[in-house]
């Protein structure tokens, strides 16, 4: 029961992160959407990646848990703005390096507590 409880609020934990994210990029990148400097493909990428709460959120899931999290990076360094690579590069160490250990020593912890 305790590794469970464990388990529940880790993916509290990273839900809500990811929820934090996800707006945070949705938010930064409506501007883009209506920029005509940007080419047509990459505006329609980015509507359909990040272009609304929801479609963010199941973007940062992707990226947090696939682990192809360039291919979502990428085009928001390269043709977006060059400052989103300081996001992704915190959000990779925080996230999917740092976060995912403690909670696997956590989850861990708690299942050889009670065997």
């Amino acid at each position: 029961v305790a590794s469970f409880m464990a388990l529940f609020w880790s993916i509290v934990l990273l839900a809500i992160v990811m929820l934090m994210g996800a707006l945070f990029l949705c938010q930064s990148l409506s501007v883009s959407l209506e920029d005509d400097t940007l080419e047509l493909d990459t505006r329609l990428w980015i509507f359909r990646m990040y272009g609304t709460a929801t479609r963010a959120f199941y973007t940062v899931f992707e990226l947090t848990f696939s682990g192809g999290w360039p291919n979502y990076a990428r085009t928001l360094v390269e043709e977006v703005g060059s400052a989103y690579s300081v996001f992704f590069f915190v959000y990779i160490i925080v996230v999917i390096f740092a976060m995912f250990r403690v909670i696997t020593a956590l989850f861990l912890r708690d299942t050889l507590a009670v065997a």
